[in-house]
């Protein structure tokens, strides 16, 4: 029997470089992430491509970091019409009116003091989990919090590329 990547990873690696960088474009908005994928096709396998993508975050400097973090929504406010950003923030979905006016003010003040949105990964996490995560960074120096970002925004890509690769029928 011979090995068959799954038919997304299939896909994306006889796209089109202008396809597939739209594609990695919507799992991350940095364009050296995209570029660095892009340019180690083909994939053989799912864990290939997510190990290429831990390494392009870990290479991203402070202003690939800025341009992947502009594509994220704030946390409680998932863009309109985007199933992805709302389908990540399940758990603020249902959160009582207090909690999501609590999250706004602390979103406000997190973007005041490091100048960027809160980016966490909230597949499966409850507001409250969001919530006290965000009180706690809120306290950390920018220096902290940009490796907690770098973290944060590798464990979202990686949920995005293997729904991506695994889903993308």
């Amino acid at each position: 029997m011979t090995y068959r990547p799954p038919p997304g990873l299939a896909r994306f690696n006889v796209s089109s470089d202008s396809a597939a960088l739209a594609v990695l474009r919507e799992v991350c908005a940095s364009s050296a992430w995209g570029s660095e994928l892009l340019v180690r096709r083909p994939y053989a396998e799912l864990d290939d491509l997510l190990t290429a993508a831990d390494t392009a975050v870990a290479a991203l400097t402070e202003d690939d970091l800025a341009e992947a973090m502009a594509g994220h929504p704030p946390i409680g406010r998932p863009a309109p019409g985007d199933p992805v950003s709302s389908r990540e923030q399940r758990g603020m979905a249902g959160a009582s009116d207090t909690l999501k006016a609590e999250m706004l003010e602390l979103n406000l003040a997190y973007q005041d003091r490091f100048g960027h949105v809160f980016l966490i990964c909230a597949t499966g996490a409850t507001g409250e989990q969001m919530r006290d995560a965000l009180r706690t960074r809120i306290g950390h120096t920018p220096e902290e919090e940009r490796e907690i970002v770098r973290t944060e925004l590798g464990k979202i890509n990686r949920i995005r590329l293997t729904r991506l690769v695994l889903e993308g029928d």
